[in-house]
This record gives C-alpha cells, structure tokens and sequence, in this order.
C-alpha cells in the first residue's frame, strides 16, 4: 500500500484545495487514509447514513418499506433531485422515497424522511455506530454562502464514511455486523443495492472500466465549495476496496480559468482509477 498511498498524496498535493479520502481494501482489510478524522462538509454523502437510519426504523417496526408517503409542498424549496419540479400530492412507497433519496440525491425526499425519523434519532445512530465526526443538522440544507462556518452544515469525516460503508458491506453478509447498523443482512443488501443504483456517476465511477459496480453516494457542497464522493468499489461482482473522498475550499475558477468543481471532480475520478489498479485481482 505505501506506494499506492505515495501516488494519492501526490495527486492530492498537486491540487489548491484540501483533499481527504480513507481507503479500504477488502480483500486484505488494509486501511489507509489522508485527513481522514479531520471534519468537512459532508454534502450530500450524509443521505448513506439517513438511509440506514431508516432501514434501522424499518427493521424496528417503525415504518413499513410499502408505507405509502405523501409528497409534500413544504419540501419541495430546494435545488437538489427531481421532485422539486413535480405537482405536490402524489403519493410513493417509502422504499422509493429512500431510492430517490440516493440515486438522485432528491432533497425532497430527504427533507421527508428525516423529519420522519428526526435529527437527534439519525445522530444518536450515527453515534452508535462509532461515527464520532458526524453531525446532521438539518433536512432540507440551508441557503447560505460559500465561506460559511462547519456547524452550518451537516459534518463529517472521510474515515466516519468509511467506516459507515465498511459496516453496509460486511452487514450484507454476516448478521452481527447487521445488528450493529440496527439491521438484518437483508437489509443492508437493499442499502448496496440502492447505492449501486446511482445516476450521479461523473466522479468516482468516471475511469472505472464500464460496467464496473460502485456503490456510492455524491454530494456537492454549498455554492460549490466542496465536491465528494464515497462508495464501494467491486470488481467482478465482488467487493474490491472503499474509498472516501471529500474535496474543501475548492476555489470557484482554477488558476488556468477551469472550473474548480469539475476539475474536483475528475480529482476524485483519479483517485478511484489509481486505487482501482492498484488493487484489482
């Protein structure tokens, strides 16, 4: 791993804004990672634990996966999925509440489910589960600038991502690891499932050869200050490596007039190739 580890950090030195990401190859269990307990904006990247708080209230007896919920009005003031641009009223299973929540990152549906299940329920989770460096602090984000402080948003850390994914994959397969997410492996099977659903693929599937599976959730911060990625990467239908990445302080315009949120995100499609070769079988 040290000279895959050497190639990430060149990669992240020759960019202006912060990276952090934590990698895990699944085949031998090694971990590595750059800033990795150092807290950022987690964007969207948080709706991998909103999911699984819910699919922990599912298996509770809380809510019912065919539980039909009505889309409201009061939701739907947001910049982020599709719902926002639908008549309010219609009515959806909660099973597809949560897979929009996820594959498009639908604001909508998340302002709904987390007040379902309620802010301090999906920390007091996330806290269970070890995720010390996360903070949810709202459903629907707030509009604010660019330059705001880290409590102004929902926070996390590369590692607390990781490990969150980590618990996903294991729990699909071995019950004890399931119990600890509050969940059966069936459960989690539908949480990688509805993961690997994504239609946000521009960053760390972009280089991936085609085909290849990766269960993952993006997220984009305020005004575009960040751009991360985190997932399960597999290789011929089995579990190769996770690998979390936030990007922070992002600068709107690179120094030869590019995008800085693009060239972020194909910063993130690097990493994941050069991790992928690193460690494909």
């Amino acid at each position: 791993m040290e000279t895959l580890i050497k190639q990430l950090n060149s990669l992240c030195d020759s960019q202006p804004f912060q990276t952090g990401w934590h990698l895990k190859n699944l085949r031998t269990g090694e971990t590595c990672e750059r800033n990795g307990d150092v807290v950022v904006p987690s964007a969207s990247t948080r709706k991998i634990s909103i999911l699984m708080a819910a699919l922990q209230a599912v298996n509770e007896g809380k809510v019912a996966l065919d539980q039909p919920i009505t889309i409201q009005a009061k939701y739907q003031d947001n910049k982020s999925g599709t719902f926002q641009h639908f008549q309010p009223g219609f009515t959806i299973q909660f099973r597809d509440v949560l897979v929009m929540m996820i594959i498009v990152s639908d604001n909508t549906c998340t302002g709904t489910v987390v007040d379902m299940l309620g802010l301090d329920q999906i920390n007091a989770y996330c806290r269970s589960i070890g995720m010390k460096g996360t903070t949810h602090r709202y459903g629907i984000p707030p509009r604010i600038s660019r330059d705001h402080p880290l409590d102004a948003v929902t926070t996390t850390t590369p590692a607390d991502t990781g490990l969150l994914l980590d618990l996903i994959i294991q729990g699909a397969k071995d019950p004890n690891a399931a119990a600890r997410l509050g969940c059966t492996p069936s459960l989690c099977q539908l949480g990688v499932d509805i993961l690997s659903w994504q239609k946000l693929n521009w960053r760390l599937p972009a280089l991936l050869p085609m085909g290849t599976i990766v269960a993952h959730k993006t997220g984009t911060g305020q005004e575009w200050r960040n751009n991360n990625d985190a997932g399960v990467i597999f290789q011929n239908d089995q579990p190769l490596f996770i690998l979390s990445v936030y990007t922070e302080h992002v600068p709107l315009e690179m120094p030869d007039g590019m995008p800085g949120y693009t060239i972020a995100g194909q910063h993130i499609a690097r990493l994941c190739r050069v991790c992928y070769d690193a460690l494909k079988v």
